[in-house]
């Protein structure tokens, strides 16, 4: 079957999330064909937001300057009630623990114009727009797609695994018989894009206005965009409260007529969703495929590229014969509670922003005064899966990524590989056959402490920690016999050195 296969993965679905994928599959050398049904990028935008960490898995596709130039950082947000009173104000502004900063907007055309560039470059890797996948099923040894081109002509495609990443809609998680969990009440609401000029909107960058009335949000993007979503209630006509004198109005004057031009008016729903299974043999979900989420945290996007960063690098290891297929199934296990913390967060912040009674708005004011840490999540571990579990309280998390001294990331020092940060001390101390095997191949890069990693060990409060390629700590060491078993671990025990002065 190998020499069949029109390539190592199919990626289904175009958007932010597959083309993703396909620029992580093709910088680790596997082939993929992505198929998307529209002919072009998508004119309007959806996703206005990444975090900082959703960056840094962008940063490893070498496209950060044209990123920054793409983006906005988000510098301020706060909570408002239907008196206009500031209920919680958070700084988002800062420059975080992942090099870069924690929010971030972006107009989606204009990032997608990007990622595509990008695998434009790579060899093995192509995107054929127009194209729909009609049929998916899996086959011996890897998964069969019929696809339909702009002209009617059908085409059947072979590759070891699929990756669908073909949103919420999703017609292979549909064909596949896998039915979602619901989390919280469905709500629909008005968006609003466009851009406003000669009129301030309001002051911070994300406001989240809970007003009994009619919630709303408020979010500014890169130049003259903002974005408005307002929450449809009873008695609204459809097609009256798109209109520009409507949205004026339900905007209580913030987007003006006169001021405000509209680039998208739409109505659609909030929703929590979690597709039962992730996985039918060879063929994954990612993406809104996968999960949905109400958008307060912006967090929709981020769990996307955080599907394609935790899956990517395992499919390639299992294609070379270095891991076996078994550590496929810790995509799913890793990834769906981390997701379905968010999702389980933006549907309790829905629940809040939602309230239309006036006593329950009171009481929900006086929670968010109580309770100001409830509007800043922190982000769990990964659930069970390649790393040390409950052993320490590092792994699972999200690592931090420290600046050298001559303003290098971190992770451009360590390329692809598993990451080894270690003391010398410790690294010398242990078995001489083991340093060996570390040191002969090229899965991991070891750092021998330096000054300018040594805060990386100090923040984690250790003498040892080996990250995975999606930059999540697999384990620390403090001890020779912690730091071989946490070097066990490692897939084929073999290593690139690096040795900073």
């Amino acid at each position: 079957m190998t020499g069949t296969f029109d390539a190592d993965v199919i990626v289904i679905g175009g958007g932010p999330v597959g083309v993703t994928a396909l620029a992580m599959l093709g910088q680790r050398g596997l082939t993929a064909i992505g198929v998307e049904k529209s002919s072009d990028v998508w004119p309007t935008a959806r996703a206005v937001h990444f975090d900082g960490e959703a960056f840094r898995m962008l940063q490893s596709l070498g496209i950060t300057e044209k990123l920054a130039d793409t983006t906005r950082p988000m510098n301020s947000m706060h909570i408002q009630n239907e008196a206009q009173e500031i209920l919680v104000s958070v700084p988002t502004g800062r420059f975080g623990t992942q090099a870069w900063p924690d929010d971030l907007t972006f107009h989606q055309p204009d990032l997608e114009r990007v990622l595509r560039e990008a695998i434009a470059e790579l060899t093995g890797i192509e995107l054929r727009c127009g194209v729909t996948a009609e049929g998916v099923r899996n086959i011996p040894g890897g998964v069969e797609v019929t696809t339909i081109d702009r002209d009617g002509a059908e085409r059947i495609l072979r590759s070891r695994w699929v990756i669908a990443s073909d949103g919420a809609r999703s017609s292979v998680r549909r064909s596949l018989g896998i039915e979602g969990d619901k989390f919280g009440d469905d709500a629909d609401w008005v968006v609003v894009d466009g851009h406003l000029k000669d009129s301030p909107g309001y002051e911070d960058d994300m406001v989240f206005i809970c007003h009994h009335t009619r919630p709303a949000m408020w979010v500014r993007l890169p130049g003259t965009r903002v974005r408005m979503e307002f929450m449809l209630l009873d008695g609204d006509d459809r097609d009256e409260i798109v209109t520009p004198e409507a949205i004026e109005r339900i905007s209580r004057g913030v987007l003006p007529a006169a001021n405000f031009t509209a680039e998208r008016q739409a109505i659609y729903t909030f929703r929590g969703r979690i597709a039962q299974r992730w996985r039918e043999g060879n063929i994954f979900l990612a993406g809104d495929a996968a999960h949905q989420a109400p958008p307060c945290f912006g967090q929709g996007l981020c769990a996307g590229i955080r599907d394609i960063a935790n899956l990517v690098w395992k499919l390639d290891l299992v294609k070379r014969g270095v891991e076996d297929v078994a550590l496929l199934d810790t995509y799913e296990t890793e990834r769906k509670p981390h997701a379905r913390f968010w999702v389980e967060q933006a549907v309790k912040a829905a629940d809040f922003l939602q309230t239309l009674d006036p006593e329950a708005a009171r009481r929900r004011d006086a929670f968010i005064r109580a309770n100001p840490a409830e509007a800043a999540p922190v982000s769990p571990p990964l659930g069970p899966g390649l790393h040390d579990g409950e052993a320490n309280p590092w792994a699972g998390q999200l690592s931090p990524q420290p600046i050298l001294a001559d303003g290098v990331r971190l992770d451009e020092l360590v390329g692809l590989r598993f990451a080894l940060v270690v003391d010398p001390e410790l690294y010398s101390g242990a078995d001489v056959d083991l340093r060996q095997q570390l040191e002969s191949g090229e899965e991991v890069t070891v750092i021998r402490q330096t000054a300018e990693v040594a805060s990386l060990l100090e923040d984690l409060d250790t003498r040892a920690v080996l990250i995975r390629p999606d930059r999540h700590v697999l384990g620390v060491a403090d001890s020779p016999a912690e730091f071989d078993r946490l070097i066990r671990h490692l897939p084929g025990l073999a290593v690139e050195t690096v040795q900073n002065a």
